[in-house]
């Protein structure tokens, strides 16, 4: 292990972004208050008028939330970082800190196919470099801890989560009225995983989920 490339540095950086992103997140929320002040609106309207805002807040949050923990589980596999690491580590958190965007296009345009495609591609593009992560940790030596580090459980959930968000986004593509229940794929790979991995033991708890949650 290359102790001069600990992963300390990269870790509490990328623990720093995500904490900005989730929270931009709430941004859009705060600016509908002084809106409804100037339009001598009732408090209770902030959320009455804002009810998909509000639910596209908590969805992205929850979306985030989830990919740090998966991000920390992997994080907890590495011994050292390269620059192939640190690269597609960079990729990972520009896609966490544009997701804010996409999440307010959301809120502001509703069923918005375009704003569909645009959220489920961000995430899709997320999903993807955790893969990536995932499959750089497991072939490189000078990465990760151990040999076991990361288990074909891991690898078939991460892999699978990636294609089950990359077909979402074909659906919505061409079935605009599924929309963002496209995403509910991502349960797929974690129910084929228990039927050819069977039940996965305390010690493999830490494979569970790689792509993200909804």
């Amino acid at each position: 292990m290359n102790t001069s490339k600990s992963p300390e540095r990269l870790i509490f950086f990328s623990d720093a972004v995500i904490a900005i992103a989730l929270t931009l997140l709430v941004l859009p929320l705060t600016e509908t208050v002084p809106e409804l002040v100037a339009e001598n609106g009732e408090a209770i309207e902030a959320i009455t008028k804002h009810q998909w805002q509000i639910y596209t807040f908590l969805l992205s949050f929850a979306v985030i939330a989830r990919l740090w923990i998966n991000h920390h589980r992997i994080f907890e596999q590495v011994g050292a970082y390269n620059r192939p690491l640190m690269a597609v580590n960079l990729c990972w958190l520009f896609t966490i800190a544009l997701l804010p965007f996409p999440t307010e296009m959301v809120g502001a345009f509703s069923n918005d196919q375009f704003a569909a495609l645009f959220y489920i591609g961000t995430i899709l593009a997320s999903s993807l470099c955790q893969t990536i992560i995932v499959l750089i940790v497991h072939h490189d030596d000078t990465v990760k801890k151990g040999a076991d580090s990361i288990n074909a459980r891991w690898l078939f959930i991460s892999i699978g989560s990636t294609l089950a968000v990359l077909v979402a986004f074909v659906l919505a593509a061409l079935v605009p009225v599924v929309s963002y229940l496209a995403l509910l794929l991502l349960v797929v790979p974690s129910a084929i995983a228990r039927l050819r991995y069977g039940k996965q033991s305390p010690a493999e708890d830490t494979a569970e989920l790689t792509g993200p949650a909804v």
